[in-house]
């Protein structure tokens, strides 16, 4: 899965990104290893004489030995020795890091035989580039050879040497296939040596690159350089139901991050109780629907149809006690404890402490606004006259009613009183209070035009 601006220049460093293969995404080259010792720029008189060296953007690499008197970095293009003539690759890993590679890769020493000729030429790299480009039409007749000789294999991918003078052909099949009429046809077509290396589906995977479910890169195509079993029981562990094609990937087998997170989900399953697919109620008996390993419920219906309804989860050590019930024969009411529940909500409850607040928050003053009449003044500068008289005649209906009051109050007390001097006083009285509210009630009579009525002085009997 190589950049699409990745072309080379004469020196063989690529024009896309200009960092020598090793992009901060990694897609330059396949299992990319970031060299971190390499960016110091520090000399070491000591330094580790093996280097690896990837061909083919990083589809197969390869440890060789550097000469003492050879200067090469890494991301350089080199010129190695190989079985028959020479092949041209990058140097992709250099220094100390390669011993910590060849450990991992469980790759000896005594092992490495071949070695760093030179550093590649403009002419090395243009044969190079020849050599890539015939790969993809010998690949489809390939393919085309194999069917019209009828064998159960597939070519997946072909990869020329540097010098053209060999061709690998990668292909799978289900079994062993006897391909030595195929390697005469293969020579007689393509003029070169042949070379046949039969994979697995996950290694064609690998090489040929795509992109996973998840949206990115294929694990095994950028950083996966071991394939371990995946089974079904990871996919069980994880509750994820047992779908071929939703578990399957590019490849055609299980997904590789199936067992990217088996272990945590083991861990968590250890507390959960065993054979806990049927519990014994009063009610009846509920079966197991579903488990939230995280949160440690375990989901129960019952089977009876007359009780069905939603599910109830219960927390696993719940189920626990339920199971210790029905083995000594005893089976609970109700699958929840409702007791258990309400004592909780109750300890919950007296545990909150309400806070006196009082003078510690200090609401700010609001401001009350003062109802008052519309002092809207008219054209010529005095006020409206019609709000004069609205209020008069508010003055004048409070005055009758303390009026009409008065003398309701007058009459029934006359009512009351009976014939004589008490009577007679009474009266007396009462014509005193009238003569009173008289002088105190304004006459009220407004002319209109904005000026005050004529208040006329009382005058004596």
């Amino acid at each position: 899965m190589g950049c699409t601006n990745c072309s080379y220049d004469s020196s063989g460093t690529p024009k896309g990104c200009g960092d020598k293969g090793h992009c901060s995404s990694g897609s330059c080259n396949k299992r990319n290893t970031y060299d971190w010792i390499n960016t110091l720029e520090l000399d070491d008189p000591m330094e580790f004489n093996i280097v690896e060296v990837s061909f083919k953007k990083g589809s197969r690499k390869e440890f060789f030995i550097k000469k003492d008197h050879l200067q090469c970095d890494t991301g350089d293009m080199v010129l190695v020795e190989s079985s028959s003539g020479y092949d041209v690759g990058r140097v992709s890993l250099s220094g100390d890091l390669v011993r910590l590679q060849m450990k991992k890769k469980r790759v000896g020493e005594d092992r490495i035989t071949l070695s760093i000729i030179r550093k590649a030429n403009e002419r090395d790299l243009e044969k190079l580039d020849e050599a890539r480009s015939l790969e993809k039409q010998a690949m489809v007749q390939a393919r085309a050879i194999s069917r019209s000789l009828g064998l159960d294999m597939k070519v997946g991918d072909v990869e020329f040497q540097g010098d053209k003078r060999k061709a690998t052909f990668y292909y799978t099949a289900d079994g062993r296939v006897d391909f030595r009429e195929l390697v005469r046809s293969y020579a007689k077509e393509f003029k070169v040596k042949i070379e046949m290396r039969q994979i697995g589906a996950r290694q064609e995977s690998a090489r040929i690159g795509g992109i996973g479910a998840c949206g990115r890169e294929l694990c095994c195509s950028t950083w996966l350089s071991d394939f371990k079993s995946v089974s079904t029981t990871a996919a069980r562990y994880q509750n994820i139901s047992i779908n071929q094609t939703k578990l399957s990937g590019q490849c055609g087998r299980l997904k590789c991050c199936l067992n990217y997170e088996l272990d945590s989900y083991v861990d968590a399953l250890e507390d959960f109780p065993r054979k806990a697919d049927h519990i014994k109620t009063k009610k009846g008996r509920a079966s197991l629907i579903k488990t939230n390993i995280f949160k440690g419920l375990l989901y129960y219906s019952y089977d009876d149809p007359m009780l069905r309804g939603p599910m109830v989860a219960l927390p696993k050590q719940r189920v626990k006690d339920i199971q210790a019930m029905n083995k000594e024969g005893e089976y609970p009411p109700e699958l929840l404890d409702l007791e258990a529940i309400l004592k909780q909500e109750k300890e919950k409850s007296e545990q909150v402490q309400f806070a006196d607040v009082t003078g510690g928050i200090e609401l700010p003053e609001t401001k009350r606004r003062r109802k008052g009449n519309n002092k809207r003044k008219s054209k010529s500068g005095s006020r409206k006259p019609q709000v004069k008289r609205s209020t008069d005649k508010r003055l004048e209906s409070k005055d009758s009613n303390r009026g009409s009051k008065s003398n309701q109050a007058s009459s029934s007390k006359g009512n009351k009183l009976s014939d004589g001097p008490k009577a007679e006083k009474a009266k007396s009285e009462n014509s005193r209070r009238n003569n009173t509210n008289k002088k105190r009630t304004p006459n009220n009579n407004n002319k209109g035009d904005g000026t005050k009525p004529d208040i006329k002085p009382d005058t004596k009997s």
